[in-house]
């Protein structure tokens, strides 16, 4: 069993509060967050599956965690890539459980994330990127995999997305943090027209070495593609060829990796 502890500890690092369990914690914080506060989930056995909720009103996440986690609170123009509801107020319902067996290998998502931040914090799935427009929130990689799937606008929550800064060598990255089974991509590609542009062709890089070329279409509903079982440890998206079209701002919604844990 591992031994998982939830605290809140403000921008000096004292504790707000704290609680802890074996394999499974829950804590109700009665205090109105502040700049600086950050959650921090601590744990006595690295590399586990966990369900973690870091705020009621985001959801929990299934991670793949390969040692404690700190997660700063967003304020100010962080915050605006999440719905308002988030960290909101002053009672927040935070949990981590330990996820059992028949959990990791359920056919899912496995890209989804609702607590990826940016930089490297041990918790899996993350999405990095060589650029990010204008380095602002609503742009940033993480949007691509937090579960919003609406893209008929752009800039605050729900229009969220990964913004290339109109540079024709972007890429992003789906870090899984370790080896899964994958076998279908869904993609939705931002559509705010005629804002918007859109990509007629993709690649797909894998952990394995493999490659995917993609032809997509200007389409606000899902792009789909299904392959044979890769085993990988990361999916990469590039060699984004745009469409022939006045607009210079392609720009993604959301990725989804559809598999199994191992």
């Amino acid at each position: 069993m591992a031994t998982l502890a939830l605290k809140v500890l403000d921008k000096s690092g004292k504790t707000i509060c704290v609680s802890s369990g074996e394999d499974y914690v829950s804590l109700v914080c009665t205090a109105e967050y502040k700049e600086g506060d950050r959650i921090v989930l601590e744990t006595s056995e690295k590399n586990r599956y966990v369900f973690l909720q870091v705020d009621d009103a985001l959801g929990a996440a299934f991670c793949y965690i390969t040692g404690n986690v700190s997660y700063e609170i967003p304020f100010g123009e962080k915050r605006i890539c999440y719905s308002p509801k988030v960290f909101y107020g002053n009672r927040h319902y935070l949990y981590a459980r330990v996820a059992r067996q028949d959990e990791i290998g359920t056919y899912r998502n496995m890209a989804l994330n609702v607590c990826d931040q940016h930089g490297d914090t041990g918790c899996f799935p993350h999405a990095y990127a060589n650029v990010e427009t204008r380095g602002e929130s609503v742009f940033a990689a993480r949007n691509a995999i937090d579960g919003v799937c609406e893209n008929r606008s752009h800039g605050e929550w729900p229009y969220e997305s990964w913004g290339i800064n109109m540079q024709d060598d972007a890429e992003m990255t789906v870090d899984f943090g370790r080896e899964i089974e994958a076998d279908k991509v869904v993609l939705y590609t931002r559509s705010d027209f005629p804002h918007d542009n859109w990509w007629t062709q993709v690649k797909l890089s894998f952990s394995d070495g493999s490659e995917i070329l993609w032809d997509l279409e200007k389409s606000s509903l899902p792009h789909v593609i299904t392959f044979e079982t890769k085993r990988i440890t990361w999916v990469k998206l590039s060699d984004l060829i745009k469409a022939d079209d006045p607009s210079p701002f392609p720009a993604l919604s959301q990725i989804e990796v559809y598999g199994r844990g191992l």
